[in-house]
């Protein structure tokens, strides 16, 4: 019976040493796609999160408190928002990987897969992810909105 168990201890230590391992490795992809845009960020970032919470505790704490976690992904996983030009760039940097891939690959499987993964990564993020726009989009669209009142109390008046 106590053989049993130390497999079973021993097994799940090895996942967690996995789950912590893959967390480091797409933590860092993830810091390279700050500099690379090419590279999508977030998804890395919040598979980060999913193979820390899965190894260690300690680990997901430790990212959740970071710099890179606040400014990339707490506004997701807390609201389900994200900053729109964060988004735009996202989708598009995605959307060139997939196709690159289905271009590279000319399988007929991968032309008929790649389309789908980008209208279901498309769907979710226009039903599921919301769009918010920092505070100069903001201030530039209300001064759009002032002038065009005040454009069209002039072609009235």
């Amino acid at each position: 019976m106590k053989v049993q168990q130390n497999k079973n201890e021993s097994k799940f230590l090895i996942t967690r040493i996995i789950y912590i391992i893959l967390g480091f490795i797409t933590l860092v992809i993830g810091f390279v796609g700050i500099l690379l845009p090419i590279i999508p960020t977030v998804p890395l970032f919040l598979l980060t999160t999913f193979f820390f919470a899965k190894g260690s505790k300690k680990f997901h704490n430790w990212f959740m408190s970071t710099k890179l976690y606040k400014k990339y992904l707490s506004n997701f996983v807390e609201h389900r928002s994200m900053n729109i030009i964060r988004e735009i760039i996202l989708l598009c940097s995605v959307s060139l990987m997939l196709i690159i891939v289905t271009l590279v690959t000319n399988k007929l499987i991968v032309s008929i897969i790649m389309p789908i993964v980008i209208l279901i990564l498309y769907s979710f993020f226009f039903f599921y992810v919301r769009s918010v726009s920092n505070n100069k989009n903001k201030d530039l669209l209300k001064n759009y909105c002032k002038l065009d009142d005040v454009s069209k109390s002039v072609v009235r008046g």
